[in-house]
């Protein structure tokens, strides 16, 4: 996996301007950007989905331009094949646990079909070992298994990198190892492609091979294993 970042945008707020001038280039597949709460990962982040449209800049994903404002190009989210892993998971409470995976699949708002599986996300159950909770609905099921329906989900799509906005932010000391140590197994299994946003070590540790410390908007150090 290749990727190239070099973004720069200023927010304004109300009583307060926030300058994210963030540049890296990356061929590992485990990446992290790590540091403190404001330091701007989420905004790096965002801007690789197209959740966020920078100033000026330009985004390369495996020699895909996703934006490059210079030439006037800004990639549709659909078409960036970028999958995004809220830090809250963001699953849809009226949707069962199939449901959920199936709804990157389809245009539009509506619902996915409760009774014809599409065979992505049959796969996508089995691979995650949720079949047996396919039909439950998220209030139903445990923290893990919802993690895993969120990465479900954005993997259903086959995207080229998954980004994921502190997975275990919201977990137990107990859990958060214990689904770090699964993602870990994931990446290795699937051979996937990830960029993580994190401010804890641990995290940064077991998932990353190219380290990226943002400090105040900036690039602060550049490590790799």
């Amino acid at each position: 996996m290749s990727m190239e970042v070099a973004v720069t945008t200023n927010l304004q707020a109300t009583n307060r301007s926030f300058m994210l001038d963030v540049s890296f280039h990356s061929e590992s597949k485990r990446v992290a950007l790590f540091g403190p709460s404001g330091a701007g990962k989420s905004l790096t982040l965002q801007a690789i989905a197209g959740l966020l449209r920078p100033d000026a800049g330009r985004i390369l994903v495996n020699d895909r331009i996703l934006l490059d404002r210079s030439l006037d190009i800004d990639t549709p989210i659909q078409q960036r094949k970028v999958a995004y892993l809220f830090q809250d998971y963001a699953l849809f409470p009226h949707l069962t646990v199939a449901q959920n995976i199936a709804f990157g699949l389809k245009r539009g708002w509506l619902n996915p079909s409760r009774k014809a599986l599409h065979p992505q996300v049959q796969k996508w159950m089995m691979a995650f070992e949720l079949d047996h909770v396919a039909t439950n609905f998220p209030s139903e099921i445990s923290g893990g298994q919802k993690q895993r329906v969120a990465l479900a989900r954005a993997l259903v799509v086959e995207p080229d990198i998954l980004l994921l906005d502190e997975p275990f932010a919201a977990l137990d000391p107990a859990l958060r190892g214990r689904m770090r140590a699964e993602l870990n197994a994931l990446q290795a299994r699937l051979d996937l492609s990830m960029l993580i946003i994190t401010h804890d070590p641990d995290d940064v540790a077991a998932l990353s091979d190219h380290v990226l410390e943002l400090r105040n908007g900036c690039i602060y150090s550049d490590s790799r294993a």
